[in-house]
């Protein structure tokens, strides 16, 4: 049977921190009046608590009811009062939001030891627990709002006299939570990522959860807050829930254990029906429609629409998950995911990513325990219908065509589509797809992702160019493996015996030649799928190709940015960056923030030794540091790909080779824009676009004419202007 238990009613509102956890020589307040240090406060007069009386207000101590100078008693209406409460400036006015118009004062509520602002209106909240709430604020019709003793506001921490096993994990990317993490407020993509990856150094991980610890403290007595202008209204049930500034939350079933940010810059919505436990919402995220989310963290403008389920997740910046569910994943920034029937679990997605309509990734496991995971670059795109098995890992800006994948993949090439070729019994893998048939969609994602990035504290810079070190540098690996497979296609047409070295020096002479025999050649890849049927990689040549331009192009236009901004082209300081270059880099996607994995390390390294004694505040400044690095480090890398591609050393860096490589720039310019077109025409010329139609006219008032095509426009524009910056640099060469 329930356990209910009988005290005084005079007891209401008092002794909110238990004797055993508070300090010596502090009484259940202290903490409350760190949060609100206002002593502005005065008794009530006698006959101040004659017209509250008058008014259908009760207290069990009208001593314990405070109020601030300026306060017109008239507008507290039907209210009890239990325990201490304190009560700012209320004056005749009304406060209108969205179109919502309430007086200002308390009316038909119950509340107990609570701080109230100036100016408040607060109508039928039936219970009002240990809350400070701001000036301005709209509260009308809540159920409960109430806060305990040993609130920790969706953070994984642990109060005093608390068991270790109440705290909160986020079991991140694997079922099992082997790479769980501890969730707490402020906590960035790049902190889930380095929390999670490196299981096995321990000394990390401890050091992690001393961090979060020492953050917070193990402390009770704090109190809710709701922010200055936050307006909440028909709400059931808010528990253990601290508020921000100018939030709007209506109609939530119950929100519990939560941190919702917000402020005045960045606003953070709450709609009808939703069910929020155990998270973390960033400034500007929003969660609308009936969303479920349990042990989760939404980064700032991260969104939940139309019944989505989030549980045991991470959703980065500028992200939106609507009507599917997602499971124990960790979403970089920039995640788009629509569809009601699509299916996202224990995964790592490295963002600018697009889960399409029925797609199920991660429901298949192939071991006897759900502890299998996926990995996947940014730009993952597995599209309609798509089945992916768990352990699966690909390279960025993977496109995956409709299929059921019947076995695990690990497919190290980027902007690659992947078909399953049922009919045939294969797999077939298109290097260098996005390249050939899709600039435009790349370009505009790319274009896209960067304006919709509303954060106001960057805390993290995220690259959104397609072209980036993570990207050239599997660009590079990618180039290796289609060498060596060409070879090994041809040694075994021919009926040679060669090793994986010979295969990959005669795979790069015949495609460098672009020999006519590549295209005769039946090229298998290994190692790609966990089957015995073949892994068959198509338009090899192309792809190869492609590969290679787009390297140097990214190498060349970093090196001609560097020269415009600098102003004067000195050979001998062009050549001494080319040195200061060296060797490509590694470098990681540490949540959706670049960052060469030697620094990586070093960070690791002063995190394990002890010296990171700022806590999570280090990890974040490493960031920042990093970021003010990237710049140089990008061009370096660029310079680095662009020497490894065109096989040249520094010293062989002269006003000629500037020249070529300017001139190359400009003609792979000309054909991204010609690519970027090319790929929106077929909407306009295939016949089973165009039957929809009676005419042309039709066609253009529904989809708009090819030539108004703003995104185009502005490539050709873009196109053009860079020929000439371009022209007038070479120009100087002369």
């Amino acid at each position: 049977m329930n356990k209910i238990k009988k005290y005084p009613v005079q007891n209401l509102g008092y002794n909110f921190i238990p004797d055993e956890y508070l300090p010596e020589g502090k009484d259940e307040y202290y903490i409350r009046f760190q949060q609100n240090s206002a002593t502005d406060y005065r008794s009530l007069t006698r006959q101040e608590i004659a017209i509250l009386k008058s008014n259908g207000n009760r207290s069990d101590n009208w001593a314990q009811v405070l109020v601030r100078e300026g306060i017109d008693i008239l507008l507290i209406e039907e209210c009890t009062f239990f325990g201490l409460v304190r009560i700012g400036k209320l004056e005749p006015y009304f406060l209108e939001f969205s179109q919502l118009r309430t007086p200002v004062g308390l009316y038909r509520s119950l509340i107990v030891s609570c701080d109230i602002g100036d100016n408040v209106s607060i109508n039928n909240v039936r219970m009002l627990s240990h809350y400070i709430i701001e000036d301005e604020a709209i509260l009308i019709n809540v159920n409960e709002m109430s806060c305990t003793s040993h609130s920790k506001f969706g953070n994984g921490i642990v109060k005093d006299g608390e068991p270790e096993e109440v705290r909160i994990w986020l079991e991140l990317c694997n079922e099992n939570g082997g790479r769980k993490v501890i969730p707490f407020d402020g906590m960035l993509p790049g902190d889930a990522w380095l929390w999670s990856k490196n299981r096995a150094n321990k000394k990390l991980q401890e050091a992690f959860k001393a961090f979060t610890d020492q953050k917070f403290g193990t402390y009770r007595g704090t109190y809710g807050t709701v922010g200055k202008r936050s307006v909440i209204k028909n709400t059931h049930i808010i528990k253990d829930v601290k508020i921000g500034s100018d939030a709007y939350i209506k109609g939530a079933n119950k929100l519990k254990n939560l941190t919702i940010n917000s402020n005045e810059n960045a606003k953070s919505q709450i709609g009808e029906g939703c069910e929020l436990v155990n998270g973390i919402m960033g400034a500007g995220s929003r969660a609308f429609y009936g969303v479920k989310a349990v042990r989760f963290i939404l980064a700032p403008f991260s969104q939940l629409k139309y019944g989505a389920r989030l549980i045991n997740s991470y959703l980065g910046e500028n992200a939106t998950i609507s009507c599917c569910e997602v499971l124990n994943t960790l979403l970089f920034p920039a995640h788009e995911q629509h569809h009601n029937n699509s299916f996202l679990c224990a995964s790592l997605v490295m963002g600018q990513s697009n889960i399409a309509a029925g797609a199920t990734i991660g429901s298949n496991h192939n071991s006897r325990a759900a502890d299998g995971e996926l990995q996947a670059g940014r730009g993952f795109w597995p599209g309609l219908c798509v089945s992916l098995k768990h352990n699966s890992k690909f390279a960025s800006f993977t496109m995956i065509a409709k299929g059921d994948y019947p076995a695990e993949l690990n497919i190290p090439m980027p902007f690659c589509l992947i078909s399953n070729d049922v009919h045939n019994d294969q797999l077939l893998i298109m290097p260098g797809y996005w390249f050939m048939y899709n600039m435009y969609a790349i370009l505009r994602n790319e274009r896209k992702f960067a304006d919709r990035d509303r954060r106001k504290e960057k805390e993290q810079l995220l690259e959104y160019d397609f072209l980036a070190p993570d990207t050239v540098n599997e660009i590079f690996t990618a180039l290796r493996l289609l060498c060596l497979y060409t070879g090994k296609a041809f040694y075994q047409a021919s009926k040679m015996i060669g090793s994986d070295k010979d295969f990959e020096q005669k795979g790069k002479e015949l495609l460098d030649k672009q020999a006519p025999v590549v295209s005769q050649l039946e090229i298998i890849a290994a190692g790609m799928e966990n089957a015995h049927r073949p892994v068959l990689l198509i338009k090899v040549q192309q792809g190869y190709q492609l590969y290679k331009k787009m390297v140097a192009y990214y190498g060349s236009c970093l090196l001609i940015n560097h020269l415009q901004q600098s102003g004067d082209i000195n050979i001998a300081a062009v050549q001494q960056l080319f040195e200061q270059a060296g060797k490509r880099k590694k470098w990681s996607n540490v949540g959706g923030q670049l960052i060469q994995d030697a620094a990586v390390e070093q960070l690791i390294d002063i995190i394990t030794s002890g010296n990171a004694t700022g806590g999570w505040h280090t990890v974040h400044e490493f960031y920042r540091q990093e970021a003010a690095k990237y710049p140089l480090q990008k061009l370096l890398h660029g310079l680095s790909a662009l020497m490894e591609i065109k096989e040249f050393r520094p010293t062989d860096v002269n006003k000629q080779l500037l020249k070529i490589l300017m001139h190359d720039a400009i003609e792979m310019k000309e054909s991204i824009a010609q690519s970027v077109y090319t790929s929106k025409i077929k909407d306009y010329e295939n016949p089973f676009r165009k039957m929809v139609y009676s005419s042309t006219e039709e066609m253009e008032q529904v989809i708009g004419k090819l030539k108004d095509n703003q995104f185009i426009n502005e490539q050709l524009a873009e196109t053009e202007a860079f020929k000439k910056e371009v022209g007038q640099l070479i120009h100087s060469l002369a």
